[in-house]
């Protein structure tokens, strides 16, 4: 357990949201890129300026948003104790919070797809997985806030 002063505490927190809402502004929006992007031709100028986008999007804003998120959380995760290990909201949270990355490693990977111009989804994948993040950041707020039994 670390011991931060209230202080530290308030800045590992503030640190934590401001790089949790950059990370799931990009989860919200890239795979609206990719329904975008699959509606333009391969190779076209429209399809290279979707590639640019998207691995802009990845590589300065989402990547390091994610590390500095899970930075910030797990600081603020190692002051709360080994207690907390134990009670079953954190363990939701956390179990929401890895579904979260899946869908980071998933979106980095078409990314690839889609900048080699091998992508085999359609856009009605990309509209169904643009609900994923939202459904897991509804869920681990309301566990972050009312910590039910």
């Amino acid at each position: 357990m670390l011991e931060l002063s209230a202080t530290t505490y308030a800045w590992m927190k503030a640190l934590h949201i401001i790089f949790a809402i950059a990370w799931l502004a990009g989860l919200f929006y890239l795979p609206r890129l990719y329904v975008y992007h699959t509606q333009v031709a391969t190779g076209s100028e429209a399809s290279e300026t979707f590639k640019v986008m998207e691995r802009k999007l990845l590589g300065m804003i989402m990547h390091p948003a994610m590390v500095a998120t899970l930075l910030f959380g797990g600081v603020m995760m190692l002051e709360m104790g080994a207690d907390a290990w134990s009670e079953g909201w954190l363990l939701l949270k956390l179990a929401c919070l890895a579904g979260l990355v899946a869908v980071h490693v998933l979106l980095t990977r078409w990314q690839g797809d889609f900048a080699e111009d091998r992508n085999v989804h359609s856009e009605r994948f990309y509209r169904i997985v643009n609900e994923a993040p939202t459904v897991l950041m509804i869920a681990i707020v309301i566990l972050a806030v009312f910590r039910p039994a």
